[in-house]
């Protein structure tokens, strides 16, 4: 988080850093301040994201938040999602869809999004390596999706910080591709913990690999059963019908 990560440098926060202890061992009295530092943060934090899981709930949106290292294919896995959920709404089954990119510099993927004549709102975080629950209520202002909508949050690539932080999503999912290798979960383990959904990306370039498909998933496993996992392949469609139906039949729970 921000006294730990570096990220709490950028002008998001609306509070005030000790960066004395960065240039030396700190103390007992400095690691106290630092603790209390962070319990702060995070208590704010939590309870805008409280407003935001309420906001969300009296319009009946289903708000997820998208988390990932960088290079795992969310954005590819987002637009995918998108095109069949859209197909889907013409047809008359499915909801609006909003989007809130994260992202530390660049509108790229935003771009990506608005291509599919989707709103979407950037938020660039400069050197924070997450999105936190004070910018995703300034986006949902702008944004100001209808009753009963989907809105997708596309965190920024990190696989520590985002999982600290609240946003007052219904649903975490952490997306893994195979590229990224079988020990994920095990190395950064809370982010799959704090996790209700896991999607395992890229299982098409499995056999080209030495990652494991099943040993990635009793990975997650391990480290949360009560994860709900998805195999797909955003590229090449592999499970993309099963992920969107899930998404269908939560959403309309929703209402």
């Amino acid at each position: 988080m921000c006294g730990t990560c570096g990220c709490g440098e950028h002008h998001h926060h609306d509070h005030d850093h000790e960066h004395g202890h960065e240039h030396h061992h700190p103390h007992h009295h400095d690691e106290g301040k630092v603790i209390t530092l962070e319990q702060d943060i995070l208590q704010r934090n939590n309870l805008l994201a409280e407003r935001n899981r309420g906001y969300f709930e009296a319009k009946h949106i289903f708000c997820l938040n998208l988390m990932s290292s960088p290079g795992s294919g969310k954005t590819t896995l987002l637009e995918e999602t998108i095109r069949r959920l859209t197909a889907g709404a013409a047809s008359g089954q499915s909801s609006q869809i909003y989007v809130i990119e994260g992202d530390q510099q660049t509108s790229n993927d935003a771009d990506r999004i608005a291509a599919l004549n989707v709103p979407v709102f950037q938020v660039n975080t400069g050197t924070g390596c997450h999105l936190e629950a004070d910018m995703v209520n300034h986006a949902i202002k702008h944004l100001n999706p209808s009753d009963g909508s989907i809105l997708f949050v596309e965190n920024v690539g990190n696989l520590v910080c985002p999982a600290m932080f609240d946003l007052g999503e219904a649903k975490k999912v952490v997306i893994v591709s195979t590229t990224e290798g079988d020990d994920k979960p095990l190395k950064y383990p809370h982010i799959f913990l704090e996790a209700d959904i896991c999607i395992i990306n890229k299982i098409d370039l499995a056999p080209y690999l030495e990652t494991d498909v099943e040993t990635l998933r009793s990975n997650a496993l391990k480290v949360n059963h009560h994860l709900q996992l998805f195999e797909v392949s955003a590229t090449k469609g592999t499970g993309m019908d099963v992920w969107c139906d899930w998404l269908v039949a939560e959403c309309t729970k929703c209402k």
